[in-house]
């Protein structure tokens, strides 16, 4: 058992660490405020290797471990969660679930514009009425000789207005449930595709892209569909689990973010001729955060861990992103209180943070069914 990290996993920290430092962290606030997406930034996260780094480097990825891709999550997410959002998407969703279940061919033709940044990705599988409920969801999938039409509508996209490439589900055969879920490949310029941003203003999240996609006789053909027709349900499971661990990561970030902007406050703020620091209820809030972000650090490295060994760990992951995201919620709420009514404006960078720590509650899976997985599976089936 070894708590440290390898030569190579600290060099991978550092490396995103100071490109967070440099091209995100000046642009942030803005960013949050004005409410938009900057596409033109995309490149240098594929330049950094933050949209392959654990991709195959024979398709244009870094051959980063599964820690090493979660440390570099955790660097971003203390900075911008929304870029955390948008590797989370390009990478875990779609980009290692076309590498683990697509054929070679697709492969080849999207994984290189992927990492390099030089195309976008979206992973459109949630619907106005099917979320947490996969297995229910409506758009369909009707054969139309050796391909399908797609009619339906998602919603909540991220990077749905602006994706070159959309990882869609559909059913191709509703009587058969979650069976006959099928997973296409659908370009974003496709002929019956309708893009609209999402209705009003998200709470957190601000920079990233959220679209509604809308369906109407969109055409794929054999070579569009990823692990196979009936497969759909288990290429959607396999690309929320890659992403349930980033979003964990990225609530490890927040955690980080709000303890040291804290630490730097209540080291320097002063009240009662004594800096804040040295009032024991401020202390225990200090210690409370700490403590947090050392427990779900170490839950989600060992994930992380147990995924580069091969391990079947879906309870694992459910674990670190429900105690993660949980954490991260409490630590941003300790922050905004802590700096007063300086934390109650953007001036302030813990306002932000509090605002998207409560999307990871609902992102890849909410609270509540990260819950249901792990009390199922520490329950066991009824025997019979």
């Amino acid at each position: 058992m070894d708590f440290g990290l390898s030569e190579q996993d600290a060099a991978v920290q550092a490396a995103v660490r100071a490109f967070a430092a440099e091209h995100l962290a000046p642009a942030a606030r803005r960013a949050d405020e004005e409410g938009a997406f900057d596409g033109t930034r995309v490149p240098l996260l594929g330049e950094a290797g933050l949209l392959g780094g654990p991709i195959d480097p024979a398709h244009g990825g870094r051959g980063w471990t599964h820690v090493q891709w979660a440390l570099a999550l955790m660097e971003l997410g203390a900075v911008d969660s929304s870029w955390r959002g948008f590797a989370t998407v390009q990478t875990c969703l779609c980009g290692m679930l076309i590498e683990r279940f697509g054929t070679d061919a697709q492969r080849s033709a999207l994984l290189p514009g992927l990492t390099s940044g030089r195309a976008i990705f979206a992973y459109a599988l949630t619907e106005p009425e099917a979320g947490t409920d996969v297995a229910s969801l409506r758009t369909t999938a009707t054969a139309d000789g050796d391909g399908w039409q797609l009619h339906g509508t998602k919603h909540w996209i991220t990077n749905g207005g602006v994706a070159d490439h959309i990882v869609v589900f559909a059913n191709a055969d509703p009587d058969a449930g979650k069976n006959g879920m099928a997973c296409f490949l659908v370009a974003g310029d496709a002929a019956g595709l309708k893009r609209e941003p999402m209705e009003g203003q998200e709470l957190g999240h601000r920079a990233s892209d959220h679209a509604t996609l809308k369906f109407d006789g969109v055409r794929v053909g054999p070579d569009d569909v990823v692990g196979g027709v009936g497969g759909g349900f288990d290429v959607a499971m396999g690309g929320l689990g890659e992403g349930r661990l980033g979003v964990a990561a990225g609530a490890v970030g927040i955690q980080q973010a709000a303890l040291d902007a804290c630490l730097d406050w209540t080291r320097t703020r002063r009240q009662f001729g004594r800096r804040i620091g040295d009032f024991q209820l401020v202390q225990s809030d200090l210690a409370e955060m700490h403590a947090a972000l050392e427990s779900t650090r170490l839950l989600t490295l060992k994930a992380a861990w147990q995924r580069d060994h091969g391990e079947d760990n879906h309870r694992a992951v459910s674990v670190a992103k429900w105690a993660a995201c949980e954490a991260a919620v409490m630590a941003a709420d300790k922050a905004v209180l802590l700096h007063g009514a300086r934390g109650y404006t953007s001036a302030y960078p813990v306002e932000r943070l509090l605002r998207d720590a409560k999307g990871l509650q609902i992102y890849e899976g909410t609270a509540h069914i990260q819950r249901i997985i792990i009390a199922r599976d520490l329950l066991g089936k009824e025997s019979r």
